[in-house]
């Protein structure tokens, strides 16, 4: 049995390693393209728009986060270059997936969808890491306990969990249906209580 969450948390605190201007190389995949997931993150906002202490993504902003590579200011370029090309052969192999987004599922720095299969998403994610891999000794991050999710909106404050839980009750968001055709390479920054970027490269699957 899952116990709903009771309380939620600001999600803007610095984590390790970041501070205000460095930005972050990472891989995610991107939603600009699939009009039901763009749906599904407006029904979202649109439910929650009354409840205080939640920063809505926008649609240019969501994203699934898949493989961080490094600090913009600790990996030398010549290595991002061999991963992106790397990565255009492993994931050439991966079949274009088609997911369903379903939820929104909160968390207590986050609201978001769950997109399924979880299988697709780690095949692509699992050729992205072998990219890595082709270029250095060791992949960064752990490859247990990923869990993809989209986010549609953060928390900015401590508090209660329950008008949340309400709002997207009272909603009833259908799940949205969406294919997965290419994966990016991205700069991010998390300056403005956002996750913002500019694409260094777009790899397609298959």
């Amino acid at each position: 049995m899952t116990t709903a969450v009771q309380n939620m948390a600001d999600h803007w605190w610095w984590r390790p390693g970041w501070r205000p201007g460095r930005t972050f190389y990472t891989w995610h995949l991107t939603w600009r393209d699939a009009p039901e997931v763009l749906r599904f993150a407006e029904e979202a906002r649109r439910a929650l728009e009354d409840v205080p202490g939640l920063d809505p993504v926008p649609d240019g902003w969501l994203h699934l986060t898949m493989q961080g590579l490094g600090f913009t200011d600790e990996v030398a370029e010549a290595d991002v270059r061999a991963v992106v090309e790397a990565a255009r052969a492993r994931l050439a192999t991966v079949s274009p997936p088609k997911v369903t987004v379903s939820g929104p599922v909160v968390t207590p720095e986050a609201i978001y969808g769950v997109p399924e299969p979880v299988t697709a998403i780690a095949a692509i994610r699992a050729a992205i890491r072998q990219a890595v891999a082709d270029v250095w000794p060791a992949v960064p991050e752990p490859e247990a306990g990923f869990r993809p999710h989209i986010t549609v909106a953060y928390s900015s404050a401590d508090g209660p969990a329950a008008p949340v839980h309400e709002a997207l009750a009272a909603a009833r968001i259908a799940p949205a249906a969406a294919g997965i055709t290419t994966a990016e390479l991205i700069i991010l920054n998390r300056d403005h209580r956002m996750y913002q970027w500019e694409t260094c490269a777009e790899v397609p699957l298959g």
